[in-house]
């Protein structure tokens, strides 16, 4: 079985306690619930906004300078993520349709090396 990182974007100016209500709630607990009666979740996990990560970059001289910020600039980041085991891409893709739809917002889905 390969591994699948499925991840949840948000847009940079993403609140929870306004874009997520009971319902929202619920659906998502559903699916994590299914996930693991399917025995295909791995690990999920929810992450802060991108304004609370710490970049490290490798400067030419060996030093790591460490910045406020998220790595890229761009107006989404990843919100949330599962770790699914699953038979093939098509599979991954089902579980992705379904966070997509629970969480209301555009999933990737993607496989481990």
């Amino acid at each position: 079985m390969t591994q699948y990182f499925v991840a949840i974007h948000h847009p940079d100016d993403y609140d929870p306690s306004v874009a997520e209500d009971e319902a929202m709630s619920r659906d998502i607990d559903a699916l994590n619930d299914e996930m693991k009666a399917a025995g295909v979740r791995v690990f999920v996990g929810g992450l802060r906004p991108a304004s609370s990560a710490k970049s490290l970059r490798t400067q030419p001289n060996g030093q790591v300078l460490i910045s406020d910020g998220p790595y890229l600039e761009t107006t989404e980041h990843v919100g949330g993520f599962w770790v699914l085991e699953a038979g093939d891409l098509d599979e991954a893709l089902t579980w992705g349709r379904k966070a997509a739809v629970a969480c209301r917002a555009p999933v990737e889905v993607r496989p481990f090396n």
